[in-house]
């Protein structure tokens, strides 16, 4: 699906609301300054709380789709519409604010 493509420093929260940042930028593509993000690049969620208490916290994430038609390195980039999955409660991440200037499929 298309959407804005998410940089290094883009708003990524779990579904607890824990800030989620990427391990490995990718400074091949820059994004208003800012690297852009491969799919296949870690994330590691800090700060969730894991609600209800009885849920552990959200620690990592895994992104299982990115762009299709746009890569760098051969490797898929992070767009908006991009569904991720947190270990170990198993929901999702929601990009809340990206860079609003490059779109990608």
């Amino acid at each position: 699906m298309p959407g804005f493509l998410i940089q290094q420093g883009a708003t990524v929260l779990c579904m607890h609301a824990g800030q989620a940042n990427a391990v490995v930028p990718n400074p091949r593509v820059m994004l208003s300054g800012m690297s852009s993000c491969l799919m296949t690049a870690p994330w590691l969620v800090a700060g969730c709380p894991g609600i209800p208490p009885a849920v552990p916290p959200c620690v990592t994430a895994t992104w299982l789709t990115g762009s299709v038609r746009v890569t760098s390195n051969g490797q898929p980039l992070l767009v908006q519409s991009s569904q991720a999955i947190c270990a170990p409660t198993g929901t999702p991440l929601l990009p809340i604010l990206t860079q609003t200037r490059v779109m990608a499929t």
